[in-house]
């Protein structure tokens, strides 16, 4: 009944009784200390138990022969504590001396012998020694059913010991397959109602959750949940395990407001039934804590984390592996709060636990490694991640074979290494092994969530790849198996849009990718139990949209409301906060605000400094950011030192031809062209070109960039046919990756334009800028800073053509657009003044020349100084 307290209240009674009657040596107080034992046992209460067990021993071996059979269950019994306490070498011994004894008095063949089998078994399993405990578990099964009837209630015990280790190693067919063996076997011996029925729903129920049938695990988990409560009561410790299975499953439906219910309704109950210490009460208290680091409820995680621990140190100990669960747990919540040191050190504590206890080549030291390896990768210690991910997958090999779904997780994250290493086609590689796996293990026209999670890694790397159409396929198809399995408000769509938004981004189709990032927000703000960190890069993302649009007081409210919701979370050093405000000192960038931002990146660049160092690759990505805005302003030297610190860094960090290296590349030619150093331009876009062939191929849209920005020094250096060769091959490659109306292809006609303009030809300059003008309007809308620099090219060719009517007419288009976009002070408008100030001066109306040139002046003199 689990009244453990009444349990030992009587038989405390049995023993004062016997005590008095027959002596403090005689049989029968030890068998009452064995029963007293096991309840301390069923209560947690390992180190109560283990002496009552020992003082039971010591009084059977004074007045029974060595070999007595309840010295062998004595013995069975003290191997059960060490193999709670997860002390496997201590527990084994115990169940090989309870062996030999039931040999030695009772057979081979004996049922007995089948028990301590199955118990030696379970240390093998929770040891990871898989094969070991099958064999063992064999040799049970094959006494039980040559000594006893098919359907004995040992042989449902054994097919379920042996489900388990199926389970555990990923075999999820063949652990259903003898879970329904027992199921039937109990059926036919027990009632309808019997809680060992029920304990196998459990178990099927796991297995159901393991392959994410999470319907199927929660219809088995209820039924078992019917026959506890019918048999049992409501406060029984068997149903607050089921209440825990369920919990697990709707958590792992991300349904975080059920999960913790049923979580709740399985503590109250341990806690009632068990007491506040006992380690059952930590399994439900972590499956809580991982529903709150879902939720990003980070504090109320880490709390409830470390009121298992606590309980874990007082009752096992620091060394048991149930205390290296909890560390690992923390390690997860401390990675989400971006303090990775801290992660790091609690998850060398777990390894240490599991490397000396279950030992080296056991799954959750691959899990351990996995998640250093994770680590490393945000810490962008590329070599190390791929050295703990290998081995990770080498216990993974070693233990499940190359057909385990746990092995997925390994590669996902090999794959996001290879990405940010910018190795794709070995990252792709990795990806399609995962997928073919699962295809394996579920059949081609399987809609399993793995699948999907699959295809949207394959979407990222054909992203990275500029290969847009083939993402949005990949991701399409993730949507459309999602749906499916956990219909349209699941957080996982919401983060599946938010991903193909980032393609329909960088195609260009800003209001697609708005949309989808709109549907994405309000999956999140629908959400019980909201997940903020996570509405916060859905803000995040919509903001970046609004900047590429050049609707910056949209792109600053949507950044700043993601940093309101962030800051609530996190202290200002987190990289969250730290990469939010570079992405709103970009926006003032673009505003012209160059004292802003500067200020904000060095902020930045103190706190990447502080937390990571000077050599890492984030920190080579703020000065490079630096360097934008020095170039902006015209620094082109201050511009030249940052970009090449930025060099230095991921040259040490990254192999030579990393497409990072290569955009450095670009950004320092683009300020050498600026300062007339036109060989030393082409130069080192050059070695950029190169890069880029080599590690994306001859179609990538960033070939097509430094293609153009080659364009832009021939044409400075007036070889204009071939400024226009380069230029044509940058517009043919974005047409074929990007299609007709991106912006970038409207940006491309513009420098088209211009040589045509300085070649002299005003009407094919004149035909190819309103390309552009028709692109941008379409794409953008008729309020873009980039419309009004296409106003000003096409003014720029009146201008030469003397039609200075025409000329002013545009110039003054763009002028409206960008003192709508833009402060007073912008240098666009600087620029504008002058060009209206040049017409002028040509129709000899000297006085409005001058004073739209004074203008421009105060504009410059105000923004860039007296020496720009």
């Amino acid at each position: 009944q689990g009244k453990y307290d009444d349990a030992l209240s009587v038989y405390n009674k049995s023993l004062k009784i016997t005590l008095t009657k027959l002596g403090d040596n005689h049989p029968s107080i030890a068998n009452i200390y064995d029963k007293i034992g096991q309840v301390y046992c069923h209560q947690g209460k390992y180190d109560d138990a283990l002496p009552v067990f020992n003082k039971s021993l010591k009084t059977q071996l004074t007045q029974l022969d060595e070999n007595h059979p309840s010295i062998a269950i004595t013995y069975s019994n003290i191997g059960q504590v060490y193999k709670h306490q997860g002390k496997y070498d201590k527990a084994l011994p115990m169940f090989n001396k309870s062996l030999k004894i039931t040999i030695t008095k009772l057979s081979n063949n004996h049922p007995n012998i089948a028990n301590t089998y199955n118990n030696i078994g379970q240390v093998y399993n929770n040891q990871g020694k898989y094969d070991d405990a099958l064999s063992i578990h064999n040799k049970s099964l094959k006494i039980t059913l040559t000594r006893l009837s098919g359907n004995h209630s040992i042989i449902a015990n054994t097919y379920r010991d042996i489900g388990q280790v199926y389970n555990n190693q990923g075999k999820y067919d063949d652990a259903l397959s003898v879970y329904n063996k027992s199921l039937k076997i109990t059926l036919t011996k027990l009632e309808d109602n019997h809680p060992s029925i029920a304990n196998t729903y459990d178990n099927i129920g796991q297995v159901y959750n393991n392959q994410d049938k999470y319907d199927d695990a929660l219809s088995v988990y209820y039924k078992s949940l019917k026959i506890k409560l019918t048999q049992l009561g409501d406060n029984h410790p068997s149903i607050a395990i089921t209440y825990n299975n369920i919990g697990k499953a709707y958590s792992d439906q991300g349904k975080y407001d059920e999960a913790l219910s049923m979580l709740n309704k399985s503590l109250k109950i341990r806690l009632v039934q068990l007491g506040d210490n006992h380690p059952s009460i930590t399994d439900t208290y972590n499956n809580i804590a991982r529903v709150y680091n879902s939720q990003g409820k980070y504090d109320n995680a880490l709390s409830t984390y470390n009121k298992s621990l606590k309980i874990q140190q007082a009752q096992l100990g620091d060394n048991h592996p149930s205390t290296a669960i909890t560390y690992n747990g923390i390690g997860n919540v401390y990675v989400n709060l971006g303090k990775h040191d801290d992660a790091l050190l609690v998850y060398k504590k777990s390894l240490k636990i599991e490397l000396a206890q279950p030992g080296e080549n056991h799954p959750y030291t691959a899990e351990i490694y996995n998640n250093i390896g994770q680590m490393n990768i945000y810490q962008g210690n590329y070599d190390n991640a791929l050295l703990m991910l290998n081995k990770s997958l080498k216990i993974h090999l070693t233990r499940y074979g190359d057909n385990h779904l746990g092995i997925t997780n390994t590669y996902h994250n090999i794959a996001s290494v290879y990405r940010r290493q910018g190795k794709y086609d070995d990252a792709q590689s990795i990806c399609n092994k995962s997928l073919k796996m699962i295809l394996t293990k579920f059949g081609d026209n399987c809609n399993h969530p793995r699948i999907a999670r699959i295809y949207r890694h394959i979407g990222k790397v054909y992203t990275d790849q500029g290969k847009y159409d083939d993402a949005i396929s990949m991701i399409s198809k993730s949507i459309k198996i999602d749906l499916t399995k956990l219909g349209d408000n699941h957080p996982i769509i919401a983060n599946t849009y938010g991903e193909l938004g980032h393609v329909y981004k960088n195609q260009g189709k800003y209001d697609d990718a708005l949309s989808v990032y709109y549907k994405s927000l309000k999956i999140k703000l629908s959400q019980a139990g909201k997940n903020y960190l996570s509405i916060s890069l859905t803000y995040d993302r919509i903001g970046q949209v609004y900047h590429c649009q050049g609707k910056c007081d949209e792109a600053l409210s949507m950044l700043n409301k993601s940093l309101k919701l962030n800051l609530t979370r996190f202290a200002n050093n987190h990289p969250n906060i730290v990469s939010l405000h570079n992405k709103i000192a970009r926006v003032y960038n673009q505003q012209a605000k160059y004292d802003d931002a500067l200020s904000i990146f060095n902020k930045s660049l103190k706190l990447i400094l502080t937390r990571l160092g000077n050599n890492h690759p984030r920190t080579a990505a703020i000065y490079r950011d630096i360097g934008q805005v020095y170039n902006d302003q015209g620094k082109y030297d201050d511009a030249l030192s940052v970009y090449n610190k930025s060099l230095k860094i991921i040259l040490t960090k990254l192999d030579d031809n990393h497409p990072s290296i290569a955009s450095t590349y670009d950004n320092i030619g683009l300020v050498y062209n600026k300062q007339g150093k036109y060989d030393d331009a082409l130069s080192v876009h050059n070695k950029s070109l190169k890069i880029k062939l080599t590690r994306l191929g001859d179609n990538h849209q960033s070939i097509a960039i430094t293609y153009r920005n080659i364009g832009q020094v021939y044409n400075d250096q007036g070889k204009h046919d071939e400024a226009l060769s380069m230029f044509n091959k940058s517009l043919k490659i974005t047409i074929k990756q990007l299609g007709n109306n991106h912006p970038s292809i409207a940006n491309t006609y513009n420098k088209i334009g211009q040589v045509y303009n300085n070649q002299g030809k005003y009407d094919d300059a004149l035909s190819v800028y309103n390309k552009s003008l028709k692109i941008t309007l379409t794409r953008l809308g008729d309020n873009h800073p980039n419309i009004a620099n296409t106003y000003g090219d096409i003014g720029q060719v009146y201008n030469d053509q003397g039609k200075y009517d025409d000329a002013l007419s545009v110039y003054n288009k763009s002028l409206k657009i960008t003192l709508t976009k833009f402060d007073d002070n912008h240098p666009s408008i600087a620029k504008t003044y002058d060009n209206i100030g040049l017409v002028y001066n040509k129709q000899g109306k000297y006085d409005d020349a001058l004073s739209v040139h004074n203008k421009s002046l105060k504009i410059k003199l105000t923004r860039l100084g007296d020496n720009h």
